[in-house]
């Protein structure tokens, strides 16, 4: 942080105008452009107004260029009149909040004109993602010495934010009590869109961060209030106010000034020395005491600098500074100013307060005053250059280890993974594997071993004697694991911002987490925030779907299949046996971490596949056409013929291919020809089929005419381990008459062929909806 001390006075000039500007970016939003939809545009004046003196005392006195910031959504406006003033923001952006090509309604990493830290939106994610930056970073310092220089990362968030379980995931993490260079600021108004927050839940947050390790710094009241306190009858005037309840407290400001001390006194009778309190309101002017009983501690610039520049080094430190909500507008302390508009009146009126003229309303500094001098200075100082990316690195189409033996998908991913190291040692080391404590069991025991657990310091193993031991589980620098505990939110999170080093930074990593596929649906909405705000990553749900018969319904995924095909930034994967999974994990990373890349997600399995059954072509160039229509989305297999073409197509997904495979034995026994078609990406195949005959050849190309020849048509019947309706499309590629198994009810424990017949995706379920679409 920067060591200059401000000038306060300046500062107040800068929060001043930082009040106007974001006021009227949501004016103008609101009131300045044209709205025939009838649909309300919105924006936050209040909540941006009580963060406006936490930001303006960072961003203008502490901040450096190496920091991150996660700003709260609702004080988006704020940011964007900082960064006005900063020089990072063109005025032409300022009338255009939450219009196409404009300012976002909340703070985006990758679609607002000026900087962003982090993306915010999603409450309670947004605000850990400056936690798990922080750890990315640290992972990235201790594995490439090239890595730029790190500052803090701060978060600013609302007390209500408070409210959401991925903040207490991330906050009490063991990891997270090492990670000094946190700076959270709670912009503490006690009011959420609802209602107004009790003290007690305050007193209990704090409690909370303390016992997780964190310095906890409270700045509830500001000097000029303070200066009070030190009067005679000053700590009776205290322990009133702070006596308060938050709903009496903001109905007091809604009074006006002469009402402020008569409010105090009503309820002083209960305290000793109420004649000394009476005494002291009667020497203070109606206007000062109401200045200052809403001198807050976040309002106070001075400080705040001062506690900013204060805190512990070593260990994550948040400040919760009490703050009014609309702090400076008409609308200041109300209980419903949530998402209330100041009508045109009150834009006057703060206008004419402000110094400012509502028909220009953006208005810099004059370059050769003194606010306009700090807006300058600031402004070069968190300046930041382009990032330069890492130099390519390849990463092979495949490792050439034949395979001989039954063996799961999940398997295959451990014994790729602990291959890569050897095979493609260039690609190997920006490996980095996560998992919520189910290393072991989603089989990354073979790459742990050889590359160990990462750790900010080198721990001791005291298992390193123990010749019974097959997991070697050493923690170092060096390492190239995570391990997090049973906590999916966090282990997405932390994906995430592993997969945006590559534009932070300039060092590319490939973010691989493992998790059980039916916790995929938990951890579903922060792992769509990591790809909306730039984090690529892959993403592996093993094992899934009813195939884990014994575990029971509570772990049979049954939806994941949509969840992958439905989430944008992010191909789905599903293949069936062990050489698809090599061919298409090999082509998810070589798009990871890279400018116009994508994440990807593997839904895997335990149970083991017979290799041969895939009949993987001997001929190179007949395996090298394999591979590409595998890594295309799917490719057809080898299958009996008639001259009259296909009676049945039968279109199967991952772990029931076996059963597809058997059925069209089945139907050929019978005099039924049928094509089998094994697809190894249903998404790509979807995309396939909506972008033919379109200008945008997009990623899923022509694999869909490939594997449904238009001229070929026959009925289909498809089967997956989830929901049926995944592959309903299919149905339009060629008009074609369909039947759809799969699985749309909980399941139970059971054996695996119990399973699949209570689910109707067994041999002889498939074979009946065959010939009942053929009509035998």
């Amino acid at each position: 942080m920067t060591s200059s001390s401000p000038d306060v006075a300046v500062l107040r000039e800068i929060a001043r105008r930082v009040l106007w500007l974001s006021a009227s970016i949501v004016d103008a939003a609101n009131a300045g452009r044209p709205n025939d939809s009838g649909v309300k545009v919105g924006g936050h004046q209040a909540s941006s107004a009580s963060m406006v003196d936490i930001m303006v005392a960072l961003w203008f006195a502490e901040l450096t260029a190496q920091d991150r910031v996660s700003v709260k959504p609702h004080a988006s406006p704020v940011l964007h009149a900082v960064n006005y003033l900063l020089g990072d923001l063109d005025e032409d952006y300022l009338p255009r909040l939450r219009a196409k090509g404009g300012l976002q309604s909340y703070p985006s990493r990758l679609k607002d004109p000026d900087t962003v830290d982090f993306s915010t939106g999603s409450v309670g994610i947004g605000a850990t993602a400056a936690v798990w930056a922080a750890m990315a970073h640290r992972y990235l310092t201790s594995r490439f010495d090239g890595t730029p220089a790190g500052g803090r990362f701060v978060s600013l968030l609302g007390d209500a934010e408070l409210d959401e379980g991925a903040i207490w995931e991330a906050v009490m993490d063991p990891a997270v009590a090492k990670l000094g260079e946190l700076l959270w600021v709670v912009d503490l108004n006690r009011q959420s869109l609802d209602r107004v927050v009790p003290d007690i839940q305050i007193a209990k947050l704090q409690g909370m961060f303390a016992a997780a390790g964190w310095q906890v710094v409270v700045l509830k009241w500001g000097r000029i209030v303070s200066e009070l306190f030190e009067r005679p009858g000053g700590q009776v005037l205290r322990a009133r106010l702070e006596a308060m309840p938050n709903e009496e407290y903001q109905r007091m400001l809604r009074a006006g000034a002469a009402q402020t001390a008569d409010r105090i006194l009503a309820g002083s009778e209960a305290f000793p020395g109420a004649a000394e309190l009476k005494a002291l309101l009667a020497e203070i002017d109606p206007e000062e005491l109401a200045a200052a009983v809403r001198d807050l501690g976040g309002h106070d610039l001075g400080l705040l600098v001062d506690t900013f520049r204060g805190v512990d080094p070593d260990r994550p430190t948040v400040v919760f500074a009490y703050t009014v909500k609309g702090r400076g507008l008409p609308t200041e302390g109300h209980p419903n100013n949530h998402s209330a508009l100041l009508s045109a009146a009150q834009m006057e009126a703060l206008a004419a307060s402000s110094g400012m003229d509502r028909a220009a309303p953006w208005q810099r500094f004059a370059p050769g005053t003194a606010a306009g001098r700090l807006c300058a200075g600031r402004g070069a100082a968190l300046r930041r250059e382009p990032v330069t990316p890492t130099a390519p690195i390849p990463v092979p189409v495949g490792l050439g280890h034949p395979y001989r033996k039954p063996i799961s998908t999940q398997a295959a991913l451990g014994r790729l993974l602990a291959d890569l190291p050897r095979d493609a040692p260039a690609a190997a080391a920006r490996v980095v594997t996560c998992s919520p404590d189910v290393a072991s069991s989603t089989n990354l025991g073979g790459w742990i071993n050889k590359t160990g657990v990462w750790s900010a310091q080198d721990r001791r193993d005291w298992f390193a004697d123990d010749a019974e031991r097959v997991l070697r589980w050493q923690e170092h620098s060096a390492g190239q694991h995570i391990e997090l505990g049973i906590a999916e939110v966090n282990l997405v999170s932390l994906l995430g911002e592993l997969g945006a080093t590559w534009s932070r930074w300039g060092e590319r990593l490939i973010p691989i987490a493992t998790l059980y596929d039916p916790f995929v649906s938990r951890a579903l909405e922060p792992w769509s925030y990591g790809i909306y705000a730039g984090g690529q990553s892959i993403l592996v749900g093993t094992p899934s779907g009813v195939t884990l018969a014994p575990e029971g319904g509570a772990h049979q995924s049954i939806t994941t299949p949509s969840i992958g095909l439905e989430q944008p930034g992010c191909v789905a994967w599903e293949p069936a046996f062990p050489q698809d999974l090599e061919w298409c994990f090999l082509h998810a990373m070589s798009r990871v971490g890279v400018e116009g890349g994508t994440s990807a997600y593997f839904r895997l399995s335990t149970r083991p596949m017979d290799p041969r059954l895939a009949a993987v072509p001997d001929d190179p160039a007949l395996t090298e056409r394999r591979r590409r229509q595998a890594v295309a989305g799917g490719y057809r297999l080898p299958a009996a013929h008639s001259p009259a073409g296909e009676d049945v197509t039968l279109v199967g997904v991952g772990a029931i291919m076996p059963e597809v495979i058997a059925a069209a034995e089945a139907l050929t026994a019978q005099g039924v020809t049928a094509g089998v078609v094994c697809l190894t990406s249903p998404d790509l195949v979807f995309r396939s089929f909506q972008q033919r005959g379109s200008r945008d050849a997009g990623l899923g190309g022509g694999i869909l005419d490939e594997l449904f020849p238009p001229a070929q048509r026959s009925p289909l019947v498809t089967v997956l381990d989830g929901h049926p309706h995944t592959l309903a499309f299919l149905a339009a590629a060629r008009g074609d008459r369909i039947r759809c198994l799969g699985v749309t009810e909980f399941g139970q424990s059971s054996s695996l062929d119990d399973a699949y017949r209570l689910h109707g995706i067994d041999t002889a379920s498939i074979v009946d909806a065959a010939l009942t679409l053929t009509g035998r």
